[in-house]
C-alpha cells in the first residue's frame, strides 16, 4: 500500500487528481502486487520559489532492490512532469517504510 504526497507552491498550476492517478498506475505497471497509493496533495500559499515536492513511501520488499528504484524513479519523473506545464524546481523522493511502520484496514463499528 504504497503512500504519495504532493507538497506544492500555489502558483504552480495542475490538476493533481490526475498526477495521483498516475503515479498509481506507474507503481502497478511496476509492481503489479503493490496495492492501492494512497494519495494526498497539499498546496502552500506560503512558499519561496515555484515548486513541487513528490513523497512516495513503498514498504521494503526483496524485489525492490535499486535497480527496481532506479526504473521506477525515472518512469515516474517523467510521467509526473506530463501534468507540469510551467517551469518549477522539481523533487522526487522514493523511500522505503521504517520497521514500525504498520498499515492496516480500520473498520468503524456499526451500531
Amino acid at each position: 500500500m504504497p503512500h504519495a504526497e504532493l507538497k506544492y507552491s500555489s502558483d504552480l498550476a495542475f490538476d493533481p487528481v490526475p498526477m495521483l492517478a498516475e503515479i498509481e498506475a506507474t507503481i502497478l505497471e511496476h509492481d503489479a502486487g503493490a496495492g492501492t497509493c494512497k494519495g494526498r496533495a497539499y498546496p502552500t500559499d506560503l512558499y519561496h520559489h515555484t515548486h513541487i515536492i513528490v513523497s512516495i513511501s513503498l514498504l521494503p520488499k526483496a524485489h525492490r532492490d535499486a535497480a527496481f528504484l532506479k526504473a521506477l524513479s525515472d518512469d515516474l519523473e517523467a510521467r509526473i512532469k506530463t501534468h507540469l506545464t510551467q517551469d518549477c524546481a522539481f523533487s522526487l523522493d522514493l523511500a522505503f517504510s521504517g520497521a514500525s511502520y504498520v498499515t492496516n484496514m480500520h473498520h468503524a463499528a456499526r451500531k
